[in-house]
């Protein structure tokens, strides 16, 4: 290989400022985007444990209704049964 050759094929390694400020706005935006979702996925959370809380009572309700419409069942049928 000639050295004209290598002067032709030879790259250029030098990085220009107009690259370093890309990829540090870019490394900037990403840092922001991350900490957005880190914030929406703390409030989908909070949210799914306010759920969760809801869910545990309303199945404690159901169980109660169920005790207490068997209990008036029987009262009911106590009721028929002494007319």
């Amino acid at each position: 290989m000639t050295e004209a050759t290598r002067a032709a094929i030879s790259i250029d390694r030098t990085i220009g400022l107009g690259v370093v400020f890309a990829v540090l706005v870019q490394t900037g935006g990403a840092l922001m985007w991350a900490g957005g979702a880190n914030a929406r996925i703390g409030e989908l959370e909070t949210e799914v444990q306010v759920a969760f809380d809801v869910n545990k009572r309303l199945a404690r309700l159901e169980g109660e209704t169920a005790v207490m419409r068997d209990q008036l069942s029987r009262i009911e049928g106590a009721v028929l049964n002494e007319n």
